[in-house]
């Protein structure tokens, strides 16, 4: 039987790079790999389904599983994870020095509903007891104007929430003090050119990003992998083929993490960074599978439900396909 020609879009990463070059085969697939930004694939994939196999928004996953209308089925290869931390921008002036600060205060955010925006607000509450409904939110474009959620969403009781409008853009509107702070994936333009009214709300993000991992455990997931529901119904092989190939090109790029013969990472203390990274989190830092990340998706899709995106809490089971739930060990 000729191999099933499939299509991959996927952020250009380390952990995936064996499989865009080839060098880590999908078993029984022939594959296009479209290296694209995640806001490119996003949009695609909700919208037009245009991919067979693509990375996801995770937070967008769970809200069109919770409402039986997901196009994808998931697969437990995390393939963008971060803490986000460094993701709450304020602007100086403000009167802004702690998170408790931000009750009442006027925040942008490109999408209410994207995973990083998710989890801001999820440490927010749970971390430091400051709830979505305290803040006034406005969202739309961070950097280009009219930019819109990639999903429905509905009104949700006891939020205010405002689009912008398509004539502005919320970087602008942080310059000019028309916003208080920023909940943003992509660091503002402002702030990369070291414009002097935007500043992190916490100035050592990774002092406190990793008092949070020794206190919570968590690692947050932005995206996982989703391959089409209608071709992972024809194929039941397929599911377990794609993510093996996944874990095989993370493991590959793990290897090339400790590899001093020739950094391969454009980082003169590369080493010296992977073994302080393990010493906190474990050799694995990186994990993928179900098991392996319980405690962060169980967290996600509490943060999604109290946050009012989802009708209902989503059941883990109902979220990744049931061969990658257990995979066969020699």
């Amino acid at each position: 039987m000729p191999d099933v020609p499939v299509t991959i879009a996927c952020g250009n990463y380390d952990r995936t790079r064996a499989i865009r070059d080839g060098t880590v085969k999908v078993e029984g697939c022939y594959v296009t790999f479209l290296p694209l930004y995640p806001e490119e694939i996003f949009h695609r994939a909700f919208k037009f389904q245009e991919f067979d196999i693509s990375e996801l928004s995770f937070s967008s996953y769970i809200r069109t599983v919770a409402a039986g209308t997901a196009a994808y089925i998931g697969i437990p290869a995390f393939v963008s994870r971060i803490f986000r931390h460094s993701g709450i921008y304020i602007r100086n002036g403000a009167g802004i020095e702690r998170p408790q600060d931000l009750r009442g205060r006027r925040i942008g955010v490109p999408e209410y509903q994207i995973t990083a925006v998710v989890w801001m607000r999820g440490l927010m509450q749970h971390e430091y007891g400051v709830k979505p409904s305290e803040i006034h939110w406005h969202s739309g474009g961070q950097e280009q104007p009219g930019r819109h959620e990639r999903t429905p969403l509905k009104t949700i009781p006891g939020l205010d929430l405002q689009p912008i409008g398509d004539d502005r853009t919320l970087v602008g509107m942080l310059r000019a003090g028309e916003l208080d702070a920023l909940f943003t994936a992509r660091a503002p333009s402002s702030f990369l050119a070291g414009e002097p009214h935007i500043a992190r709300l916490f100035s050592d993000t990774r002092a406190a990003e990793q008092a949070y991992y020794k206190k919570t455990r968590l690692f947050p997931i932005m995206h996982l992998v989703g391959i089409r529901k209608t071709l992972a119904e024809k194929y039941p092989w397929l599911a377990t083929s794609v993510y093996k190939a996944f874990c095989e090109a993370k493991a590959r790029a793990m290897i090339d993490l400790r590899d001093v013969n020739a950094l391969i990472v454009t980082l003169p203390w590369l080493e010296a960074e992977t073994h302080e990274t393990s010493a906190i989190m474990g050799e694995d830092f990186w994990k993928y599978g179900v098991a392996e990340n319980l405690a962060e998706i169980e967290a996600l899709t509490q943060y999604i439900y109290e946050q009012g995106l989802a009708d209902r809490k989503v059941k883990v089971e109902e979220l990744f396909h049931p061969s990658t739930f257990e995979i066969a060990k020699v």
